[in-house]
């Protein structure tokens, strides 16, 4: 009895995902999508010699055949990979008697120009990206021009990516742009060269650790929150976390909350939206006697004083920034 074939699903729509225009860069490589489909080649059917001036990825899950590259017939079964372009002049072919199912991903790969205009991609990532589509595309134009077995499973990101469109899952797209990129991972890891490596950036722990603890205090300054609390969110003690923030910078914890307080009141009070007694309640401040005289005290006037200079000045905000200590110290955590 025959095994069911693994890709049947695919046989109703072959072309599905060729209709579709996708294009898509990943690092510095520009990708546009010509063919992605299961064909069948029938008994003996064979395509005569002809080349590509793209990369055509042939996967065999079904059936027996032979391809010629270049001068060299090879035998074709179940579970072999090749790769024919740019350039690479080859003739297939299916056995007489046998029919043979391909997998075919027929796609143009650009080398784009150097990017630029964002001064912060690479910190979210933009380096490994790049070095990752490089590392992949040179492995790719490494591989010899024979058939190899399919030993990282790359043949079933096809289905992956057939299922996504036909079964309209949320973010499609993605979802074949992913799989496109694991066919192309996954070939590449064919290569009889040896990968390039590279070391992933280490992170500053302390630099991350403040960061997490300064987005947990401007998200909820307005609330009764505490050094031990925070610190237990990141999870470090106390004692570390109050380090952490004098080495970037602040005299201590309760100092750059109270700073960062202070610097969202001084914009409530120059937008006069709400009564002083409301901004007080609203930005954490146990009572607006005790906001009163902690802003005088900073800022040696009183608010009303400090919103009519605003005002005179043509500036809504102070130039108050949460990581600067205010040079008195003031214990904002019973008052919380």
């Amino acid at each position: 009895m025959a095994k069911p074939f693994a890709y049947a699903l695919m046989v109703d729509k072959m072309d599905a995902i060729d209709r579709l225009e996708i294009s898509f860069r990943w690092g510095g490589y520009g990708f546009r999508v010509l063919r992605c489909h299961l064909t069948t080649f029938t008994p003996g059917k064979m395509i005569r010699f002809h080349k590509h001036s793209e990369y055509e990825f042939h996967f065999i899950p079904r059936g027996k055949g032979t391809v010629i590259l270049g001068e060299t017939k090879h035998s074709l079964h179940e579970g072999l990979f090749y790769l024919t372009g740019p350039g690479v002049i080859h003739q297939q072919e299916a056995d007489a008697r046998e029919a043979m199912d391909e997998l075919c991903l027929h796609v143009d790969i650009v080398k784009l120009g150097e990017a630029g205009g964002e001064p912060d991609a690479e910190a979210w990532g933009e380096k490994w990206e790049r070095l990752e589509a490089e590392m992949c595309v040179r492995s790719l134009d490494a591989l010899p021009q024979r058939p190899l077995a399919d030993q990282y499973n790359a043949m079933s990101w096809f289905l992956t990516a057939y299922r996504a469109l036909r079964e309209e899952q949320p973010g499609a797209f993605s979802t074949i742009k992913q799989s496109i990129i694991q066919i192309l991972l996954r070939s590449g890891r064919m290569c009889s060269v040896p990968q390039a490596t590279f070391e992933p950036p280490a992170r500053n722990m302390n630099e991350h650790r403040f960061n997490i603890a300064t987005q947990f205090i401007h998200d909820n300054y307005s609330l009764p929150i505490t050094l031990q609390e925070v610190a237990e969110r990141i999870p470090i003690s106390g004692r570390q976390l109050q380090r952490i923030f004098r080495e970037r910078g602040a005299e201590s914890f309760s100092a750059y909350l109270e700073n960062y307080r202070l610097s969202q009141v001084c914009a409530a009070i120059v937008e006069g939206r709400s009564s002083f007694e409301q901004i007080a309640v609203e930005h954490g401040f146990a009572s607006s006697n005790y906001l009163y005289y902690v802003f005088k005290k900073r800022f040696h006037m009183t608010p009303k004083q400090f919103k009519e200079k605003q005002l005179a000045d043509g500036s809504v905000r102070p130039r108050l920034h949460p990581h600067i200590g205010n040079g008195a110290e003031h214990n904002h955590e019973q008052n919380a």
